[in-house]
C-alpha cells in the first residue's frame, strides 16, 4: 500500500500543476484574441449591405457547400444565425469580400438576415481554404495525420495559410515579424525582392537553390541590372563555398518610427543610411528604380516583414500602375493590415464592454441597490466557503457540485423570503 502511495506521489510530481490563476489568464488571452479577430465584424447584422468589406471575419460551411460544390464564404452574423448547427471552417479574416450566405451557391438555404442577395458576388476571391485545405500541401488544419508541431502563417498577399516548414525560409521567432509573403506571391510580385534586401526580417537556408539575401552587400556578388524597364526585378549571381552550405543568413529589418522587430541600432551609420535611402526618392521620383539597380534577390522562398514595412513602398505613378496591374494596391493602404483590423476590434470592444452589475445597479433605487449588494456579498461568501472544502480535501470541483451549490443557495434564499414578516403601519 505504501508503495502504491509512493508511486502515486511520484506520478503527481511528474504531472504539470495548473493553478486557477493560470486558467483565468489563459481564458483572458483567448478572449482577447477572439475579440481582436471578431471585434471588427458585426455579430448581429449580415455584412452584405456593406458591399465588399475591406476586411472581415469569414467562415465557409461544409454542410451547405461541401467539396465538389462551388466555394462560398459567410460573414460572422450569418455563421451564428443561419449556420449555427452546421460544420464550419474558420477562415480568420479576408479582404474585399461580400457575404455569400443564401445566394445561388446555397441550394437549400435562404439567408435569415439578408435574403435579398444577388445570385453571385463576382468580386469575391476563393481558394482551397473555403474547403478546409491549406498550404501547398493542401491539408486540413488541424491535421490529425500530421505529427510535426508547426504553426500556420498567413500570406499577406494571397491570404492562404502555410506551414512554416513549407515556406522555403525559416520563420523568425514568433513575434519577430509582422507579415509574411509566400514564395508564390514573391514570384508573382518580383518588385518585392528589391525591398526585401533592405527591409525583410528573413532567415534563408543556403542549402536551397538560389541566392542569399545580404543587406550589407558583403561578399563576391554580381548585380545584373534589368534591361526591359525599370520596374522589373534584378537578379544576383553569388558563389557559395562548399563549407558554408549549412549556414543560415539573417536579414535584419529596417528601424521604423514605431517599435518593430529589427535588431539593428538606430545609431548604426549603415542603418541610418539605408533608412535615409528608403525615405528619399531618386531624381526620377521612384524609390524602386534605385533599389532595383543595387539590391539582390533570393528566389523560391517566403519573406518576413516588420511593422510598417509597407510605408516604405514607392507610390510614384509608375509603381502605383504596377500595383494595380498585379492587383496588390492594398499594400499601400495602411488600414488593410490584419493588425489595423485587430486594433479596431479591440477599440470597439472596449467601447462596448460594460459591467452588467453596474448597469443593473444604476437602474435601481437606493433600497434595491442595498438589497442587491447584500445578495451579491452573501453569494460570494457562501461560494468561497463551499469551494474551500474542496481545496482542503484536495478534490476536484465538478459541474454537478456547482449545480448543487446554486440549488441549495436558491433554496436558502426562498426560505429567507418566505419567513419574512410584513407589517402595515
Amino acid at each position: 500500500m505504501a508503495g502504491a502511495e509512493g508511486s502515486a506521489g511520484r506520478q503527481s510530481e511528474l504531472e504539470p500543476v495548473v493553478s486557477l490563476v493560470d486558467v483565468l489568464e489563459e481564458d483572458e488571452e483567448l478572449e482577447n484574441e477572439a475579440c481582436a479577430v471578431l471585434g471588427g465584424s458585426d455579430s448581429e447584422k449580415c455584412s452584405y449591405s456593406q458591399g465588399s468589406v475591406k476586411r472581415q471575419a469569414l467562415y465557409a460551411c461544409s454542410t451547405c457547400t461541401p467539396e465538389g460544390e462551388e466555394p462560398a464564404g459567410i460573414c460572422l452574423a450569418c455563421s451564428y444565425e443561419c449556420h449555427g448547427s452546421h460544420k464550419l471552417f474558420e477562415l480568420y479574416t479576408k479582404r474585399n469580400f461580400r457575404c455569400d450566405c443564401g445566394n445561388s451557391k446555397f441550394k437549400n438555404l435562404e439567408c435569415k438576415l439578408f435574403p435579398d442577395k444577388a445570385k453571385i458576388n463576382s468580386g469575391n476571391k476563393y481558394n482551397d481554404n473555403f474547403f478546409g485545405l491549406y498550404c501547398i500541401c493542401k491539408r486540413p488544419y488541424p491535421d490529425p495525420e500530421d505529427e510535426i508541431p508547426d504553426e500556420m502563417i498567413q500570406c499577406v498577399v494571397c491570404e492562404d495559410w502555410f506551414h512554416g516548414r513549407h515556406l522555403g525560409a525559416i520563420p523568425p521567432e514568433s513575434g519577430d515579424f509582422q507579415e509574411m509573403v509566400c514564395p508564390a506571391c514573391m514570384k508573382r510580385c518580383p518588385f518585392l525582392w528589391a525591398y526585401a534586401a533592405q527591409l525583410a526580417v528573413t532567415k534563408v537556408s543556403v542549402e536551397d537553390d538560389g541566392l542569399v539575401l545580404n543587406v550589407d552587400g558583403i561578399g563576391d556578388q554580381e548585380v545584373i541590372k534589368p534591361e526591359n524597364g525599370d520596374h522589373q526585378d534584378s537578379t544576383l549571381k553569388e558563389d557559395v563555398p562548399e563549407h558554408g552550405k549549412d549556414a543560415v543568413t539573417e536579414v535584419k529589418a529596417e528601424q521604423t518610427n514605431e517599435p518593430c522587430t529589427s535588431s539593428s541600432s538606430e545609431s548604426d551609420p549603415q542603418t541610418a543610411l539605408k533608412n535615409q535611402h528608403l525615405n528619399t526618392e531618386s531624381q526620377s521620383g521612384c524609390r524602386l528604380q534605385d533599389l532595383n539597380a543595387k539590391q539582390l534577390i533570393k528566389k523560391d522562398t517566403a519573406t518576413y516583414w516588420p511593422l510598417n514595412w509597407r510605408s516604405k513602398l514607392c507610390t510614384c505613378k509608375d509603381c502605383m500602375k504596377m500595383y494595380g496591374e498585379l492587383d496588390v494596391l492594398f499594400l499601400t493602404d495602411e488600414y488593410d493590415t490584419v493588425l489595423a483590423y485587430e486594433n479596431k476590434g479591440k477599440v470597439d470592444q472596449a467601447a462596448d464592454r460594460r459591467d452588467p452589475l453596474m448597469d443593473t445597479l444604476n437602474s435601481m433605487d437606493r433600497v434595491q441597490q442595498v438589497e442587491l449588494i447584500c445578495e451579491y456579498n452573501d453569494l460570494k461568501t457562501e461560494l468561497k466557503d463551499y469551494l474551500k472544502r474542496f481545496a482542503d480535501e484536495g478534490t476536484v470541483v465538478k459541474r454537478e457540485d456547482i449545480q448543487q451549490f446554486f440549488e441549495e443557495f436558491q433554496s436558502k434564499k426562498r426560505r429567507r423570503v418566505d419567513g419574512m414578516q410584513y407589517y402595515c403601519s
